[in-house]
């Protein structure tokens, strides 16, 4: 097997298993080549929603979230208790031991994808790596992958074929920047074991007595213990490499802890996937977190939040549809449709794209309660996706009495609950239509008032020939003075999500 290989050779002729220094990010190296490719492509800026998972090993437990397979190695977690409780002691039953268990029987690629497409979806796809080091695809870099373990198929593969099918754009993720253990990463021993920090920049500690501390081959493979040059160019580049090669992704993903891959591969990634997309004739999207790639050569991405104001470049969300753990648990609390559908246009009226999140089960199978939000967005979106895709950012973003909480990561979270006083807006392309989205239920009679036409705001001089409600076929009376637009709120169309008005420019 020839991913085997290169880490026995490694092991018997005596090189160091980890590196002693850390790469840090210089921004040194020369970029000024990316400006041939475009970056943002229009049908990245139209497309506004997409879907992925957090679907793998880690869903077998059911347990605590998509790190279990971090924090069942650290005593008096309450991952830890559940595992000695459940399946004994790591040393005994360690991660690699969920593997079989993970057979994914139920799961149909056909019926995912179509499920994607009635959510409104422009583009889906699989978290093709988390941090763990089991790669979602048949592949010939790890021993770790669904094509040899587990389920014995081509997950990515068949996702890739059934979403396309559907003409939606595919998109895989990439988590495992974070897999290569860094036992001697500045700060890794500032917290003795077992403190939540204790390792931190090495998703599996290598802990004495426990499989991802033992010297193994094959388990090496999965737990990340690896020379730190080998592990660079076979996995984490390698992996790349393979995807990109075998199914063409639309859009590439990353997580976090880029900033710990030397630039140079780095951007030897983005030379080859953007060389291979204008090759194949795509428009080719890359994004990513924090400060991993320079400006102007990726979009951006904000995890859990949005930005507070319109962006001028186009950037991406990634929010998952619960309110707890990325991966399936057997206690998953699931969001209200209404909560999704208002971060969603809250994104797009400031020039953002959703990246959405679900959780399906260990066995292939995606929860009722999950799939009825996605199922009622997509009911919402049939009638008012005028105004979502395809649209670009008008003068304001909107307005309203409800404020917003610092996200952990940056920006705003994306968990407000707004009132039928919060307004977002939108325009169409060609500027000849403003869509005004109204973030609740009024109640018959209100009155309906947008403050962003009122003297003195941003659309005080912009001339509105007609107003009309998306759904409703009575005409709309309205009127205009110093406080701005009002109108009557509907007496015969309601929506339990929100309501669109459209604004006929002059």
């Amino acid at each position: 097997m020839r991913y085997i290989i290169p880490a026995c050779l490694c092991f018997l002729i005596g090189l160091p298993l980890f590196s002693e220094e850390v790469s840090e990010p210089e921004w040194k190296l020369d970029w000024s080549e990316f400006s041939q490719y475009e970056s943002e492509p229009e049908w990245f800026r139209d497309a506004k929603l997409g879907i992925y998972f957090h679907w793998g090993v880690y869903s077998v437990p059911a347990f605590g979230n998509e790190w279990y397979p971090r924090w069942m190695h650290f005593e008096g977690r309450d991952i830890f208790n559940h595992h000695v409780e459940t399946y004994g002691h790591p040393s005994e039953f360690g991660y690699h031991d969920f593997v079989p268990l993970f057979k994914a029987e139920h799961f149909d690629p056909a019926e995912w994808a179509e499920l994607f497409k009635k959510a409104g979806a422009q583009f889906a796809g699989p978290v093709a790596e988390h941090h763990d080091g089991f790669s979602m695809w048949a592949s010939e870099k790890t021993p770790w992958n669904v094509g040899d373990k587990g389920p014995k198929r081509d997950i990515t593969g068949e996702l890739a074929e059934a979403i396309r099918e559907r003409d939606m754009k595919f998109i895989a993720t990439f988590h495992h920047a974070r897999h290569l253990q860094r036992p001697d990463h500045p700060g890794s021993h500032e917290h003795p074991y077992p403190d939540w920090n204790h390792f931190w920049q090495s998703h599996y500690p290598p802990v004495e007595g426990m499989p991802p501390g033992m010297d193994d081959p094959k388990l090496n493979y999965l737990y990340g213990r690896l020379p730190e040059d080998l592990w660079l160019e076979e996995v984490w580049w390698g992996k790349l490499k393979e995807v990109i090669d075998k199914y063409s992704p639309d859009i590439i993903w990353f997580d976090s802890w880029l900033d710990q891959i030397p630039e140079a591969y780095r951007k030897e990634f983005l030379s080859y996937y953007y060389a291979e997309g204008k090759k194949k004739g795509q428009e080719v999207v890359t994004t990513f977190k924090q400060k991993d790639f320079p400006d102007g050569v990726a979009v951006f991405n904000i995890e859990k939040g949005g930005m507070i104001e319109i962006s001028e470049n186009v950037w991406q969300s990634d929010d998952t549809i619960s309110l707890g753990s990325w991966c399936y648990t057997d206690t998953l609390e699931i969001k209200p449709t209404s909560m999704v559908v208002h971060s969603l246009i809250d994104i797009t009226s400031k020039n953002g794209v959703l990246l959405l999140n679900i959780s399906p089960k260990a066995d292939g199978t995606i929860p009722e309660d999950q799939r009825s939000v996605l199922l009622e967005m997509g009911a919402w979106l049939d009638l008012n996706g005028e105004a979502v895709y395809a649209t670009r950012p008008w003068l304001t973003y909107g307005e309203g009495p409800t404020g917003f909480e610092e996200g952990q990561f940056g920006g705003m979270k994306t968990t407000n609950v707004y009132t039928p006083e919060d307004k977002r807006y939108t325009r169409s392309k060609d500027g000849h239509t403003i869509y005004a989205f109204i973030l609740g239920q009024p109640e018959p009679g209100d009155q309906i008032v947008l403050t962003a036409f009122a003297n003195g705001e941003p659309g005080h001089r912009v001339e509105i020939d007609s107003i009309s409600l998306i759904g409703d076929n009575v005409r709309v009376d309205w009127g205009r003075n110093r406080n701005g637009i009002f109108f009557p709120a509907s007496e015969t169309f309601s929506s339990d999500i929100a309501l669109v008005y459209k604004l006929k420019v002059k």
